[in-house]
């Protein structure tokens, strides 16, 4: 379930070339640099493609909510997304820049729908199709659409991408009834509240159970991809703290495999900002937000956690990994649909190792 990746100007030839690929990688090239997004309606121009184009990316994920199905008509949601393949600037990103992807709750198929959503096997079958996922790949084989990469960089360097998948196994969210945060006042209407049955999952066991296998293979850098944001405090909408205690399981999972360079990806909320999570006996946990690249809100929530943003209009963010000097380095990006640079963060490898 996890796959070596090699960019478009490498190609595997055999077992003998193949060492000296995965040792010396993008050996001409000192810089990895990876765009990613959320919330593309297909209904839309989608002009903000063509200037993530322009910053020449190695990779672009899709971080979910790529097109804005909602429906239980598979017809229907195969017409979206061939709305989505026949746009000129999904065109020009496909053409000239590798692509991968996650799903959220629009693409999945029904606005915060989990686990019981009737198509999803169905609805998973459309999207592989449709980001060209191959025949043999093992997220055809499982059920879900969750999966690793492993991108060499540079004289070894390793980049994972974990693309997880937080709708296929998830349960029901829990309404919220004012039951909670009674002392805390907010200008908005709360939506969910925080579970308190453990029980309930948010990825599912087999998943976790994959999940803990990925962590403990070697990386450098591992972007753990959640279309929903990890790093925020409760704020009444879907999150993660939704599931305090699935949370707190993923940040036990870090420690005990000590997995070094852990950074969260998410979409999701139409803005885009920068979390980071401060933790006992763990490194900083850095997510960056990054949405929508079509879709803007009206407002963003309280997040304590919050150091850089928000950024309101449409926006995509960049990741650049320097492995030019000694010690590497992510220089975090989040730039609009104008080309306008909003969000400049950069964070030294060895501030997210456990060595640090």
């Amino acid at each position: 379930m996890c796959d070596l990746k090699f960019g478009k100007n490498i190609k595997p030839f055999g077992i003998s070339l193949f060492f000296i690929l995965f040792v010396s990688a993008c050996s001409q090239n000192n810089y990895y640099i990876v765009a990613f997004g959320s919330c593309a309606s297909q209904d839309n121009p989608l002009s903000i493609f063509d200037v993530v184009v322009k910053h020449e990316p190695d990779l672009f994920i899709f971080l979910g909510d790529n097109i804005y199905g909602d429906t239980e008509d598979m017809d229907v949601l195969k017409a979206k997304y061939t709305q989505l393949k026949n746009k000129p600037s999904f065109q020009n990103l496909k053409n000239n820049v590798d692509i991968i992807a996650t799903w959220d709750d629009h693409d999945y198929g029904k606005n915060d729908a989990g686990r019981h959503y009737r198509f999803k096997s169905e609805s998973k079958e459309i999207f592989l199709d449709f980001f060209q996922e191959p025949a043999d790949s093992n997220r055809r084989k499982h059920d879900g659409i969750y999966h690793s990469i492993i991108y060499p960089i540079n004289g070894g360097f390793l980049l994972q991408v974990i693309l997880l998948d937080t709708r296929t196994f998830r349960d029901d969210l829990r309404l919220y009834s004012g039951a909670f945060d009674k002392k805390k006042k907010y200008f908005y209407k709360m939506d969910y509240a925080q579970h308190q049955d453990s029980s309930v999952t948010f990825l599912g066991d087999l998943q976790w159970k994959w999940l803990e296998e990925e962590l403990s293979k070697p990386a450098d850098l591992r972007l753990i991809v959640s279309s929903t944001q990890f790093g925020i405090e409760y704020n009444g909408y879907e999150a993660w703290a939704n599931f305090p205690h699935e949370q707190y399981r993923l940040l036990e999972l870090i420690r005990k495999t000590r997995a070094d360079g852990v950074m969260f990806l998410s979409g999701d909320v139409h803005y885009a900002e920068i979390s980071k999570m401060s933790e006992a006996d763990l490194y900083p946990l850095y997510d960056i937000t990054s949405s929508g690249l079509s879709r803007t809100w009206r407002f963003a929530t309280p997040n304590k956690n919050r150091i850089e943003g928000p950024v309101m209009t449409n926006n995509f963010g960049l990741l650049t990994i320097d492995t030019s000097k000694k010690d590497p380095a992510v220089k975090i990006e989040i730039w609009d649909v104008n080309d306008n640079q909003r969000v400049e963060y950069t964070i030294p490898l060895t501030e997210i190792s456990f060595n640090n």
